[in-house]
């Protein structure tokens, strides 16, 4: 039986690259960031957290909790974007901030990144900050019960390698995964060896296969919330409806929305606005309402 063609077979490699590298499809990219600032500079300065958590042995493996006022609070844990390669938490404290005024606990981890790391230590590393809060979140004010997922670009990628995990093979009650809210996300990390970013990526085809979240099973039932910016180049906005057919094939029933006049970075400032779809998302994988 011949194999199908890659989706992406037929694009030039400028055109490949500007389909698969969001800097180069925005290149005003760091705008968006500057304007978040003072949102983020005032979570950091207004919110109780409690900083540097570690879940592993490195430096990276740190997570920031901001913790809700009620014990016993839901946990929702947000991982940023990057590409595998740039970021930290202390640029997101923004995301806690409409949370926890919903009584959300909230837990931002940093993970291991390109090209200190591969691509599997990336991987590996999210899911032991999951793994840690799942054990530990309670003695910070969580319930380790009622752990949901957000994560954007690189970071919903994060999101489906948790809801890909046997838990209960690392000893841990499957079920605690509350929902998972993913927002223009990479789930095959294979055409990004086709980009200048794959310098420093160092994806093999090897390594792609491991993490191809587009072709391993989800081994989750939560429910899954997946989201991407409608002026976002047609084959990264694709990703989101392949992953998501990808769910449906294994019996899920995700929700799917194109939101419009958005692109990949301005698309994070639903998490500043109350009534957003994303927003409203997250609540709900929290168990917090938001419909």
């Amino acid at each position: 039986m011949t194999s199908r063609p890659s989706p992406w077979a037929s694009l030039s490699p400028e055109e490949h690259e500007f389909h698969f590298n969001p800097q180069r499809a925005f290149p005003d990219f760091a705008t968006h960031k500057l304007r978040r600032a003072p949102a983020n500079e005032a979570a950091l300065a207004g919110l109780r957290r409690e900083a540097e958590l570690a879940y592993g042995p490195t430096p990276r493996h740190r997570l920031d909790i901001y913790p809700a006022a009620r014990p016993g609070a839901p946990v929702h844990v947000f991982f940023h974007g990057g590409y595998w390669r740039a970021n930290d938490k202390n640029g997101f404290a923004y995301i806690a901030a409409a949370l926890v005024r919903h009584g959300i606990t909230v837990a931002i981890p940093n993970y291991e990144l390109c090209p200190d790391a591969t691509l599997d230590g990336t991987v590996a590393s999210a899911r032991a900050a999951i793994a840690w809060l799942a054990r530990h979140a309670g003695d910070h004010g969580g319930d380790p019960t009622a752990i949901s997922l957000s994560g954007h670009s690189a970071g919903a990628h994060l999101c489906a390698a948790v809801l890909a995990t046997d838990w209960a093979a690392q000893g841990l009650a499957p079920g605690f995964i509350s929902g998972a809210v993913m927002t223009s996300g990479i789930y095959d990390p294979l055409p990004a060896m086709l980009t200048s970013v794959n310098e420093d990526l160092r994806l093999t085809p090897e390594i792609a296969a491991r993490n191809d979240f587009e072709h391993l099973p989800p081994l989750s039932r939560a429910p899954a919330h997946l989201f991407v910016g409608g002026r976002e180049p047609w084959h990264w906005i694709d990703q989101t409806f392949r992953y998501s057919h990808h769910l449906r094939r294994h019996g899920g029933d995700p929700e799917v929305h194109v939101l419009p006049g958005h692109d990949h970075f301005d698309i994070l400032d639903q998490y500043l606005a109350e009534e957003s779809p994303i927003l409203r998302a997250v609540l709900r994988a929290a168990g917090a309402g938001g419909a």
